[in-house]
């Protein structure tokens, strides 16, 4: 018997380089031994701050709309003002009811693919709603005071292993940062002899 290796995931619903990771990252969890370790982040963690983000944004732009069309994919970006931490927050109550998969999907789809902002709770409810999760219960999440906190804390503990950016993907001491940087992360596992095939 195999045992499975945790695979730190720091995320954040804002990030477009996120958004293009969930076409592509389930194969670290289906196809190897490894145990999904969920770190979501919210506010502008991970992420360039906004003096950085507006010289960065024409470029990150032009950047994803390559791989989107690599991967064969819809980008309509959200409103810049768009806050992740419901999000976030509510990632954690879909991960406690078994909907993280289901819930990452479809919260990056809503507003990546179709442009909507993820930050206005009926917006995150419809989408939380869609895959299972109760309303009322969801906006809680949200809202609870203790999991936007758990999101800080994230950060730091990402900070803290050195990332510098989301997605990152941590395995033991190795740092894998990026979307385009999951190839490694797979060839990693593969080294490790932890292939379920």
């Amino acid at each position: 018997m195999v045992e499975p290796v945790d695979v730190y995931v720091y995320f954040n619903f804002r990030s477009p380089y996120c958004y293009l990771a969930t076409k592509t990252m389930w194969r670290i969890f289906d196809d190897y031994h490894t145990r999904l370790v969920w770190r979501p982040l919210g506010g502008w963690d991970g992420r360039s701050p906004p003096e950085v983000a507006l010289k960065k944004l024409p470029i990150a732009r032009q950047d994803m709309a390559r791989f989107a069309r690599r991967l064969g994919i819809p980008v309509n970006p959200p409103p810049k003002t768009t806050d992740p931490t419901f999000a976030g927050a509510g990632s954690l109550l879909a991960e406690e009811k078994g909907v993280l998969r289901p819930y990452i999907i479809e919260v990056m789809r809503k507003e990546w693919a179709e442009g909507a902002d993820i930050g206005q709770l009926d917006v995150l409810l419809d989408v939380g709603e869609q895959v299972g999760l109760d309303r009322d219960e969801l906006a809680a999440a949200a809202n609870d005071q203790a999991r936007q906190a758990q999101l800080e804390t994230n950060w730091r503990e990402a900070d803290e292993k050195g990332a510098i950016g989301v997605p990152t993907f941590v395995v033991g001491e190795e740092i894998f940062w990026g979307q385009d940087r999951i190839d490694f992360v797979l060839e990693h596992l593969q080294a490790l002899r932890l292939s379920r095939l």
